[in-house]
């Protein structure tokens, strides 16, 4: 996959990258990156020499059929695990497990802190969840990462990519061992997810917003919903209008 794949990537799009010294050349570590598009968890390994593996929803290994297996075996390929999110809590003790194991064969282990991708390219607040309780049950170091641009190479509703140079930047590995055996403490792990996002703060230059980034979402599909329906109950209201004279 890093030839096909990796290959095709650099070659259409000659993604540029920084920091690439940070990455160790053997031995576990974590890659804490902001998420602003799809194409983040292909752009980021095509840079690397490494393998990184990253958590993918279940859906994408179990879809029927011939396009479904075709699906799972790029998927794997890409090195992503499954993980069943059925249940907000199933989910994330899934996540933790999984990075745990990758870790623990001496691997890269790729997170996205926000939880899911930026709705408008602002840098989101981190969940201390996933990202401190890997960190600290395994003592690897958190490497932040930058995704630069990737947005706009394919914005939502746009069929065909934009062919522009995406960036990568990779910061200084972050060591927690000071917080070793409190992956259960909430401010410990508030604390340390805090941080991480401070420093891919400063990598992206992103706006920072102090909010969850799934919250923003909810508020931005509420408000096109009232927007629709405001719409729908002016064209409404001009109908009557015009039927009356």
């Amino acid at each position: 996959m890093k030839v096909t794949i990796g290959g095709s990537l650099k070659l259409a799009f000659r993604p540029w990258a920084e920091g690439l010294e940070y990455i160790p050349d053997d031995g576990p570590a974590i890659l804490a990156s902001n998420h602003l598009s799809f194409s983040d968890s292909f752009f980021l390994p095509a840079v690397l020499d490494r393998k990184v593996t990253f958590i993918a929803k279940a859906e994408y290994f179990n879809t029927p059929g011939v396009k479904g297996r075709l699906t799972a075996a790029f998927f794997k390929g890409v090195g992503q695990l499954p993980v069943d999110r059925s249940g907000a809590r199933g989910a994330g003790e899934a996540a933790i497990k999984s990075g745990i194991e990758v870790l623990e064969r001496g691997e890269l282990f790729g997170i996205y802190p926000e939880g899911t991708r930026s709705p408008d390219g602002r840098l989101y607040r981190g969940k201390p969840g996933g990202l401190a309780r890997v960190a600290l049950a395994t003592g690897a170091p958190v490497i932040p990462v930058a995704m630069i641009d990737t947005e706009k190479i394919q914005p939502p509703g746009q069929v065909m990519p934009k062919l522009m140079r995406p960036g990568i930047r990779i910061g200084k590995p972050l060591d927690f061992s000071r917080y070793q055996g409190m992956e259960h403490d909430r401010f410990v792990l508030r604390a340390v997810t805090d941080e991480v996002m401070y420093e891919i703060m400063k990598l992206s230059g992103q706006e920072y917003v102090d909010m969850y980034a799934t919250a923003m979402k909810r508020q931005l599909t509420e408000a096109a919903k009232a927007e629709k329906a405001a719409k729908a109950a002016k064209a409404e209201k001009a109908e009557k209008d015009r039927a009356r004279t």
